[in-house]
């Protein structure tokens, strides 16, 4: 090749960088996902997943998203791996795991934020590297790729108007404690929005507390502060918005000597809460079925991993991302009238699960054999 030529490729060759480097510039200037979404098709054989869950004091978690996720992907992909991590509900670690998981270069992360913030720079490193992030039960901030959760506001619209039916006319004299979950949890911020839709003016909020890491220990200490400022005889209701919580509350109100206890709410149909409705102890909570939520992450991940388009019913904004393909399911509000079609139907337990000898005389005044 004579000096002219050469010169004239080289020319050429920085011409087309220049251009190059220009077209990545103005997708990332336009909030594209510049990482993950201009993946080249994934390979059809394994897959390597990571899943990170929050927290091991919802029983939710351990009990059935991780074996409904892994069974689903399982059915999926034969010879797909998960890895599994839990943060125990704490960000940095949640942090750490993420960096490992992009160390090991996984092809696709399921992430369940402790803190939906602070994990956004590693949903941005991830998405760098390559790696699609599905936000499953609670909406991460970055630049995730797909979103499945329950719609949060309809469960704080259900919980909210099970307690203002249940209390009716008493709301007129009396005043209502709102237990909200955890400020670092976006979903919490969501039940208790629905929540308000319904309750204010309606009913007065007496006292409204943020429950540090949803714990049924803050929400007994928090509970037994709204008893002494309130007064017990003016306490008509508790907007509980988990069945951990409404444990640690109708502790304390029994520690407080009410005759009666007040409605309170709950949600996630854990066991003990389901017992506690059972015995009348607990209003109701909300049955949110796991299995569709756990399937639809099963099924965006691995479709993401491939570098197929999600399957998805809508789309959602997080303050940081813009139409993140959403599928949501509704909740059900769970009292004893419907126990039998509705968690034990879907198999989340067996009568023999609920109704130990402890509760049995309670299962069958609730026509529960």
């Amino acid at each position: 090749m004579n000096a002219t030529l050469r010169r004239a490729a080289v020319a050429l060759a920085a011409t087309a960088m220049a251009t190059s480097l220009a077209a990545c510039g103005s997708a990332k200037e336009s909030g594209g996902n510049t990482g993950s979404g201009d993946n080249e098709k994934k390979k059809d054989g394994p897959l390597s997943i990571g899943l990170l869950l929050p927290e091991d004091q919802t029983a939710r978690y351990e009990n059935f998203d991780r074996p409904l996720i892994e069974a689903k992907i399982k059915e999926l992909c034969s010879d797909c791996s998960v890895t599994y991590v839990n943060a125990k509900q704490d960000a940095s670690v949640q942090q750490q795991q993420m960096d490992s998981m992009i160390t090991k270069k996984v092809d696709v992360i399921i992430l369940d934020a402790v803190d939906s913030k602070s994990v956004a720079g590693s949903v941005k490193k991830a998405d760098e590297a390559g790696i699609p992030v599905v936000a499953y039960d609670r909406l991460a901030e970055g630049p995730i790729s797909a979103y499945t959760s329950f719609d949060n506001e309809e469960v704080g619209k259900v919980q909210g108007q099970a307690l203002l039916d249940e209390i009716g006319d008493k709301a007129d004299d009396g005043e209502i404690v709102m237990m909200n979950g955890s400020p670092t949890d976006p979903n919490a911020a969501m039940f208790k929005k629905g929540a308000l839709s319904v309750l204010e003016g309606k009913v007065k909020v007496g006292k409204s507390y943020d429950t540090t890491e949803w714990k049924p220990s803050e929400a007994n200490k928090n509970m037994n502060g709204a008893i002494s400022s309130i007064g017990k005889d003016k306490i008509v209701g508790v907007y509980s918005a988990n069945d951990g919580m409404a444990g640690g509350i109708i502790t304390a109100l029994k520690g407080a000597g009410f005759d009666t206890l007040p409605p309170v709410t709950g949600q996630d149909a854990e066991l003990a809460g389901v017992q506690r409705i059972v015995a009348g102890e607990q209003f109701m909570s909300v049955y949110k079925p796991y299995k569709p939520e756990a399937d639809a992450a099963a099924e965006m991940a691995i479709a993401l991993a491939r570098g197929e388009d999600v399957k998805a019913d809508s789309t959602i904004d997080s303050p940081t991302t813009k139409g993140v393909p959403a599928t949501l399911i509704a909740p059900i509000s769970l009292t004893a009238d419907n126990i039998e079609e509705t968690v034990l139907k879907d198999g989340l337990y067996k009568l023999n699960d609920i109704c130990t000898p402890k509760y049995q005389k309670a299962c069958e005044k609730a026509g529960l054999k």
